[in-house]
């Protein structure tokens, strides 16, 4: 494919999902919320018992279907390529963190652009922040860093993370007792498109997310390193469509107050998204490609995904999660230490330590 028709197509993609992300508003999801992996991640984990936050757990069918649409179209494209072993722990511990900054900001890379085309400046602060944390990571990216190279793996572990998708499926359907559910009226948990229409829609949006390699963070860091846009063009088309689809249904409201599950404190929005920014330098790609990756078979992006998750649980079993009121001083310091520990995962990948040849 050359480089015009790639551009073509991601335009083409991000109109789309950018629309179907407002789409699942209109059917039920949170406000601002049609499609957030932060969040739905989390969701998952309070729906499978890893945190007791009542108000935000459903088994959300959007990221089962982003996975699985993902794997079916690596295999389809013969792109289905099971590899691993790049550094697992400093993944998840990366990814854990992502997850922190995330719940920060209350969002993620994703959430971002979708806030801001239904008129949340707040998202604006954390665009600053995110773009900040990226480009830190890409002066060690320049200077060097590395997590070492991956090892093919065998057709099991690649395709394990798809398998859980399913496993996952089948219980939101049959709803067991040992399932959470936010029950009505409840929270965020409690608001969702139905089930058929949101996995189509995550099938859709992983197909697309696959064929395209769309991720925000590459974008920026690719228009950094070799001034190529192609990445960013994607989420500019998604930001557009969705402001469209906002203002021809009423649910475009721009200003700072009052947005939908976010809050107003500037300074802990931007450090939120710089940690995001910077952690997904590192990892190679911001929580939606993550999930992608895992779907292609990326075991190591499966491990970052199962980090997302431990970090959405931590957060909110400990206090650390903001909320409409604004950060806890808990989740400051979780902040402030992720931005340490990541970068000291940063530091000693670049100039410390035997170059692998």
């Amino acid at each position: 494919m050359n480089l015009k028709k790639e551009r073509v197509t991601i335009l083409i993609a991000g109109l789309c999902i950018g629309a179907m992300s407002v789409a699942l508003v209109l059917l039920g999801n949170p406000a601002n919320m049609g499609f957030c992996i932060a969040c739905f991640i989390r969701d998952i984990a309070g729906a499978l018992g890893l945190h007791q936050a009542a108000n935000v757990q459903y088994l959300r069918p959007e990221i089962l279907g982003l996975v699985l649409g993902s794997f079916i179209m690596s295999l389809g494209a013969k792109e289905f390529a099971p590899r691993g072993g790049s550094s697992p722990l400093l993944r998840f511990l990366l990814g854990f963190f992502v997850m922190i900054g995330c719940l920060m900001f209350l969002g993620c890379p994703f959430r971002m652009i979708l806030r801001l085309a239904g008129g949340d400046g707040n998202a604006l602060l954390g665009l600053v922040g995110f773009t900040a944390g990226i480009l830190v990571g890409v002066f060690f990216l320049n200077k060097g860093y590395s997590l070492k190279r991956t090892y093919r793996q065998g057709v099991l572990e690649g395709a394990a993370m798809s398998a859980i998708q399913l496993a996952l499926l089948a219980l939101l359907i049959a709803a067991p007792s040992f399932i959470y559910f936010t029950q009505a009226g409840g929270g965020p948990g409690a608001n969702h498109a139905p089930i058929a229409v949101s996995l189509i829609i995550g099938l859709v949006v992983g197909a697309l997310a696959q064929r395209t390699r769309l991720c925000m963070v590459g974008g920026i860091r690719d228009l950094v390193l070799f001034r190529e846009w192609k990445l960013l063009l994607g989420f500019g088309a998604i930001l557009v469509s969705a402001f469209v689809v906002n203002l021809v249904s009423g649910q475009f409201a721009p200003g700072f107050a009052g947005q939908p599950v976010a809050h107003t404190d500037g300074l802990w929005n931007a450090l939120g998204m710089m940690l995001v920014g910077y952690g997904c330098v590192l990892l190679g790609g911001c929580p939606l490609r993550q999930l992608v990756l895992s779907g292609e078979g990326n075991a190591d992006s499966a491990i970052a995904v199962i980090g997302l998750a431990a970090g959405a649980a931590f957060a909110h079993n400990f206090g650390l999660a903001s909320s409409a009121n604004g950060p806890t001083q808990a989740g400051k310091a979780a902040v402030l230490i992720g931005l340490a520990v990541v970068t000291l995962i940063a530091w000693t990948n670049t100039f410390t330590g035997k170059k692998e040849k």
